[in-house]
């Protein structure tokens, strides 16, 4: 009667497992712009971003799709997240441990990361009073097209900590940071 029991219960989480596999799969095939997560576990920290990844589909990005001069959340759908279990230093900005929403300014020149106390959000809800803080970001122009969003997370290759890289059309960004 016991193993009965257990043959019914273990069916029933591998049809429940099923169907949440099934309807995970339903989402994002219904999205523009898959999501997906990033990690790496840098100085015994695990680091995760987790952002909408847009695809350029013939379309000029950075000063056309996504405007200089204004705020942007680097993803698409919900606002793209930065996760880490403990704290980060991103140049004089001090990172607490958890999840935090991530904005981009992109200029011609110069582009600026904002980390937002928020947890999650909306890509299009930016809110300016909940910011930590920011940071310059390092930007360069790569051979293109990359054709989808694409976030990274490496271990620094000159020193401690890791770096965050972004790469879309002909240009990456990335910023440099330390577990504390």
């Amino acid at each position: 009667m016991r193993s009965v029991k257990l043959a019914v219960i273990g069916g029933l989480v591998l049809i429940v497992a099923s169907a949440l596999a099934v309807a995970l799969h339903a989402r994002q095939a219904g999205r523009a712009s898959p999501h997906e997560s990033v990690s790496e576990t840098i100085d015994g920290s695990r680091i995760t971003i987790t952002y909408g990844r847009p695809y350029m589909r013939g379309r000029a990005i950075f000063g056309r799709l996504v405007p200089y001069g204004r705020v942007w959340c680097p993803g698409a759908d919900e606002a793209t997240t930065f996760d880490s279990a403990r704290d980060v230093q991103m140049g004089d900005l001090k990172v607490p441990a958890g999840p935090h929403t991530i904005w981009v300014l992109p200029t011609a020149d110069k582009w600026t990361l904002f980390v937002s106390k928020e947890p999650s959000g909306f890509h299009t809800n930016y809110n300016p009073s909940a910011n930590l803080g920011s940071v310059e970001m390092t930007k360069r122009s790569i051979e293109g097209p990359i054709e989808q969003l694409t976030f990274a997370i490496v271990k620094n290759p000159s020193g401690p900590g890791g770096l965050v890289t972004m790469t879309w059309e002909a240009t990456e960004v990335s910023v440099p940071f330390t577990v504390q």
